[in-house]
């Protein structure tokens, strides 16, 4: 089979390493990739978002099936795109519809989803414009910290914490009136849960389901998880506090419902649910719903993962998913997230990064490098992902801060202390 990826981080990079060591593939192309994809197929530059040229090169390279790997993609519709073209619509594209993929692209959307079957989440409104003094008022009747959260997205930047009621009756009106686009002209204020954060993974057909590996990752730049957001400093599998009880509750409250709720709703949704979840107490909650693998979760759960995943996407395709079991490892994974000085705010590109050949006994998931001539150089804020296996995640993490020390670019950070507050 000829497999075309779309995305260019480290997500997109572990699924070309994984899919590469199939029986069933062929040739596989990553659009637009980064130098570590290349290492497992051909990158093309191409933008996911032009879907006439992923149309051509589909054509073009006889592709058997596309995995989509960003969001925005599926938001925008690319899997009704390939449905719609009758030169297209037999080649499988791992994905949800435009419909289904709003459980990600509008957070309003995806609470009514969850109110609908009462699946455990935060309580909220919504708000717009027009209705921006009821909105005012509601805040005035909180406790903070209030959670104000855009409805569309907002590139990992359109949910704000507040610990002051003031403040958040100025973010919010600056969240309606543009702050973040077209993304927040809907804004969900939240009650706020306090309790420990996991990723659930869940790949579906639209009517059966398989769980993959769970996985907790973190957010903040700094150590024991202080200063500001990034897009995810490093993640271990499996979570040491998600026992069987936790995991029999989030199963029968949470993942049944979702999958019953996307069949009711005729979704048409054929690909991962990423449920962010919480702890709080004994129970968990449903923070959020993604409509495809997080990043770098994906850098553990793939790892841990001992099916042939093109065979497990071909099922899926099929409607054939309920005939494949999953297995799993029983190690432990870590990955550790090497960033550019400065990330999550400014930061400069084309660091030359040295060292590669020194790391001998951890996988590393390139994420925002491109190849310059005979040099590999940071190409974005997260740069590498460190990804070790242990008997636990505290033996995979010394290794993967090991190599973390052997790679050197330029103003080059990163965390140690994944996993600290297990």
């Amino acid at each position: 089979m000829n497999i075309l990826i779309l995305g260019s981080g480290g997500r997109e990079h572990t699924f070309a390493w994984k899919i590469s060591q199939s029986s069933l593939c062929n040739q596989i192309y990553i659009a637009p990739g980064n130098a570590g994809t290349q290492q497992h197929g051909t990158n093309v530059a191409i933008n996911p978002m032009d879907f006439e040229a992923v149309k051509k090169l589909t054509i073009d390279k006889n592709i058997n099936l596309v995995l989509v790997g960003p969001e925005a993609p599926l938001v925008a519709g690319i899997y009704d795109f390939f449905k719609k073209d009758a030169d297209l619509q037999d080649i499988p594209v791992i994905g949800p519809s435009a419909k289904g993929a709003q459980l990600e692209g509008s957070k309003a959307f995806s609470k009514a989803f969850m109110a609908k079957r009462n699946i455990p989440t935060a309580g909220y409104r919504e708000f717009t414009q027009a209705t921006i003094q009821e909105g005012l008022a509601y805040i005035n009747q909180q406790t903070p910290p209030i959670v104000l959260k855009a409805d569309g997205l907002a590139a990992g930047k359109g949910v704000l914490i507040l610990n002051d009621v003031e403040e958040a009756k100025m973010e919010f009106s600056a969240m309606l009136d543009g702050k973040f686009g077209a993304a927040s002209e809907k804004v969900v204020i939240e009650d706020f849960l306090d309790g420990i954060e996991f990723s659930v993974f869940v790949l579906t057909d639209g009517k059966d389901y398989k769980v993959l590996p769970i996985a907790k990752d973190y957010k903040r730049i700094g150590e024991a998880d202080t200063g500001l957001n990034t897009g995810g400093m490093g993640a271990i599998s499996p979570v040491p506090f998600v026992d069987e009880v936790l995991m029999q509750k989030v199963t029968q409250r949470i993942i049944i419902p979702t999958v019953k709720g996307i069949a009711a709703d005729e979704l048409d949704y054929k690909g991962f649910v990423f449920i962010g979840l919480i702890k709080v107490g004994d129970e968990p909650y449903v923070i959020e719903y993604n409509c495809r693998m997080g990043d770098p979760e994906t850098e553990v759960v793939l790892p841990r993962l001992e099916n042939d995943l093109l065979e497990l996407l071909v099922a899926l395709a099929e409607g054939k998913l309920n005939e494949i079991d999953i297995k799993i490892s029983e190690k432990a994974a870590t990955t550790i997230m090497l960033v550019s000085g400065g990330y999550p705010e400014t930061y400069e590109k084309g660091k030359v990064i040295t060292g590669f050949n020194k790391v001998t006994d951890s996988i590393l998931f390139h994420a925002g490098t491109k190849q310059a001539g005979d040099d590999i150089v940071t190409n974005g804020g997260r740069v590498l992902a460190i990804t070790s296996y242990g008997d636990d995640f505290k033996s995979a993490l010394a290794i993967s801060n090991k190599n973390a020390n052997l790679i050197e670019f330029d103003k080059k950070n990163y965390r140690t202390d994944i996993g600290f507050d297990l």
